[in-house]
C-alpha cells in the first residue's frame, strides 16, 4: 500500500511554510501589478499633460485631406545663436498644390507651456481640416515656436535685460525669416497674424505693436494688458515695462495700426480675475478711441482650457477671415 502523500510542513519550517511559499509567488505578481500601476499611471499624466482631460483630437470621417504636423529648429542670434523648436501644422492640400502660397498664424503658449499644446489640447489641427473641408475658411500655415528654455521657465515673450534674452526679437525676425525661407508663405504682413493664449496672449499683442507692419490680426486670448513686474525679465526701472505694457504703447502706435489695417480679435474670461478684465476692457476702449478695427468679448468661464478649446475654431475663422489670400 502506497504511503498517501504528506501534507505536513518540512521539517523545521512549521506553519510558516504554506505562507512562504505563498510570499514566493505573490511577490513577483506584485512587482509585476506595481509596475503596470506606475506604468498606466505615467501613461495617464502622460495623457492629461498632453490633452489635459479631453480625448486625443482627431479628425471626422468626413474629412479626407488632413493637414500635417511637424517640427523645425530654428537658430536665433537673438537668443545668442542657440536653436528652439518650432511646431508648424501646414494645411490640407499644402503639398498637391505646389504654387500657391498661404497665409501663417502664428501661436505664442502661455506659462508654464509648450507649443504642442496648440494641436494636442486646442485641437487647432483638426479644427483647421474641418474649417477648411467645409469651406468655412481659407487654409493657414500655423507656426507655434517654443518660447522659453524649459517648460516652467518663464520668459513673457519679451526682450529682457540680461543678454541672450531677445524672445521678441526671436519671433518677430527670426522665426518669420526662417518661415518664409523654408514654407511657401505670403511674404508680407498682410499675409500674418500673430495670436496666443494667457501669457502668450500678452506676448502677441505686445510683439504686434512693436512691429505693426509684420501682422495684419493679432488675438489674445485672455491675455493681458500691462507688463508684469519681473525683476528677472523687465530689470528695476519703469522704462522697459512701459515699452512692454501694450495700454501705454498703443498711443503712439495707433496711426501705424490703423493705416496697415490692423485688426484685433481677443477675449478675457469672466473668470480670469479683476485686473484682466479691467486691463483688457481698457484695451478695447482705447482701440476704439484711435478707431482700430478690433472685436472683444468678456465671455462666460475661466482661465483654463475648456475656455481656449471651445474657441479655438472661432480664432481661426477670425484670422483666415482678415488675411490675404494666396
Amino acid at each position: 500500500m502506497e504511503a498517501a502523500e504528506s501534507t505536513a510542513a518540512p521539517l523545521g519550517l512549521g506553519r510558516g511554510w504554506k505562507r512562504g511559499r505563498l510570499v514566493v509567488v505573490a511577490l513577483p505578481l506584485l512587482v509585476v501589478f506595481v509596475a503596470l500601476g506606475s506604468l498606466g499611471t505615467v501613461y495617464y499624466l502622460r495623457g492629461f499633460w498632453l490633452y489635459r482631460g479631453f480625448p486625443p483630437p482627431h479628425d471626422p470621417a468626413f474629412v479626407v485631406s488632413r493637414g500635417t504636423a511637424l517640427q523645425i529648429e530654428v537658430p536665433s542670434a537673438a537668443l545668442g545663436g542657440r536653436s528652439q523648436q518650432v511646431d508648424v501644422y501646414l494645411p490640407p492640400g499644402y503639398a498637391s498644390h505646389p504654387r500657391r502660397r498661404y497665409p501663417v498664424l502664428y501661436l505664442l503658449h502661455g506659462f508654464p507651456g509648450r507649443p504642442g499644446a496648440f494641436l494636442s489640447t486646442v485641437k487647432e489641427g483638426v479644427n483647421e481640416d474641418v474649417l477648411v473641408a467645409l469651406h468655412r475658411m481659407q487654409p493657414l500655415i500655423l507656426v507655434m515656436p517654443y518660447g522659453s528654455t524649459g517648460t516652467f521657465t518663464d520668459k513673457e515673450w519679451a526682450n529682457g535685460v540680461r543678454p541672450k534674452e531677445a524672445w521678441e526679437t526671436f519671433v518677430a525676425r527670426d522665426v518669420v525669416h526662417a518661415v518664409d525661407a523654408r514654407f511657401r508663405t505670403i511674404r508680407r504682413g498682410a499675409g500674418r497674424a500673430i495670436g496666443g493664449l494667457s501669457e502668450g496672449g500678452y506676448g502677441a499683442i505686445n510683439i504686434a505693436l512693436h512691429h505693426p507692419r509684420e501682422f495684419r490680426v493679432v488675438e489674445s486670448w485672455s491675455g493681458y494688458e500691462r507688463a508684469d513686474p519681473l525683476v528677472s525679465i523687465f530689470g528695476r526701472g519703469k522704462g522697459l515695462l512701459a515699452w512692454n505694457s501694450p495700454l501705454v504703447r498703443l498711443p503712439k502706435v495707433a496711426s501705424v495700426l490703423r493705416a496697415q489695417h490692423t485688426y484685433m480679435w481677443f477675449y478675457v474670461g469672466s473668470g480670469d480675475g479683476g485686473q484682466m478684465q479691467v486691463q483688457n476692457t481698457a484695451f478695447a476702449t482705447e482701440l476704439a478711441k484711435y478707431r482700430i478695427p478690433h472685436w472683444f468679448a468678456d465671455i462666460r468661464g475661466g482661465h483654463n482650457w475648456a475656455v481656449w478649446r471651445a474657441r479655438g475654431g472661432s480664432a481661426l475663422l477670425a484670422a483666415a477671415g482678415h488675411l490675404a489670400h494666396g
